[in-house]
């Protein structure tokens, strides 16, 4: 049965000696992966519904033309 080398073993035979390029190649492939692995993916429709309550109560159209006056002004 072969055995499962380390961290450190791996890092000393196979790593080291790559040039500095190299290296940093390589963690940059590590972090991306351990990031996508962490994080999964979000869908767009998670978001909704989100924030429902902050408009309960408030007219559409009447906060539109609150909004277009607010603009108007401002010109």
């Amino acid at each position: 049965m072969k055995k499962t080398n380390t961290v450190e073993e791996i890092y000393e035979q196979h790593i080291r000696a790559l040039p500095l390029a190299k290296r940093l190649q390589l963690a940059g492939r590590i972090v991306a992966d351990a990031a996508a692995e962490a994080t999964p993916a979000r869908r767009l429709l998670e978001l909704d519904g989100l924030g429902a309550s902050l408009w309960q109560g408030v007219n559409a159209q009447e906060h539109v033309d609150a909004l277009r006056d607010e603009w108007d002004g401002a010109r």
